[in-house]
């Protein structure tokens, strides 16, 4: 029997020596009933200003809190980290990471919402998940679920992050089932497919050119493009600048 293990961490900060402080989860296994996690850590890094001005968590919550290696969610995790299991989040890479940190190597397979959302939600111009929570109406169901699953509700919270990913997910399932004719089974096995499949990203978002097209970007200022490989950009949006300037992947 597969467990579905959804969620999300709050940080210290989002440079390298940065660390987990919150975890949310919600665990789903057919014919048992859901497991909620919603747990702040301890860390031995101090909270960037920047990250407390996005979760609200400051130091003085995190006080006799056991550290990230020792609460209930890292527990189970390790105990449902096979193949058959499939771990969940929303830009999945940054939490992997934050996990690796950790000492955790996932053996699981591997959903990210927000890499589904961009292959299967293309029309939509963003992808966020706070987006997507206004664009797809998943907000007039969450607080329904939220009293299902005995969640409060906070802004920027971990947990409520996770249960509207939950929502996201159950939509990305719905439309890639129809877009696939695909049976349920073969549904997860796509999300776990378009998951590691870059996705081309066919308008610039920002800078100078914000609301263009990529190819026509290409056609008149192939230097700014090449510019833009040597910043920080996503997966995505990389795979996107090489395909247009005709680059070897």
């Amino acid at each position: 029997m597969s467990s579905y293990i959804l969620f999300d961490t709050e940080t210290t900060g989002g440079n390298e020596e940065d660390r987990i402080i919150q975890v949310g989860g919600i665990i789903l296994t057919n014919g048992s009933k859901p497991l909620i996690f919603d747990e702040l850590c301890s860390s031995e890094v101090p909270i960037k200003l920047e990250a407390m001005e996005v979760h609200n968590i400051t130091q003085d919550m995190l006080i006799g809190k056991p550290s990230f290696l020792q609460t209930n969610f890292y527990d189970t995790l390790k105990k449902l980290n096979q193949k058959e299991n499939y771990l969940i989040a929303h830009n999945i890479k940054f939490d992997l990471g934050m996990l690796k940190k950790e000492g955790f190597a996932c053996n699981m397979q591997i959903i990210d919402t927000l890499r589904c959302a961009r292959h299967l939600l293309d029309e939509l111009p963003y992808h966020r998940l706070q987006y997507l929570r206004y664009a797809l109406d998943l907000y007039k169901t969450e607080q329904a679920e939220a009293d299902n699953l005995g969640i409060i509700i906070k802004a920027h919270d971990a947990i409520g992050d996770v249960l509207v990913m939950k929502l996201l997910l159950a939509k990305l399932t719905q439309v890639a089932k129809e877009k696939f004719a695909l049976s349920n089974k073969d549904t997860i096995a796509k999300l776990v497919e378009l998951s590691s499949q870059p996705v081309f990203v066919k308008m610039l978002k920002f800078g100078k050119y914000k609301g263009e097209l990529l190819e026509t970007i290409a056609s008149k200022d192939t230097g700014y493009l090449n510019w833009l490989l040597g910043t920080e950009l996503d997966e995505d949006l990389r795979y996107s600048v090489n395909k247009v300037l005709g680059h070897g992947m």
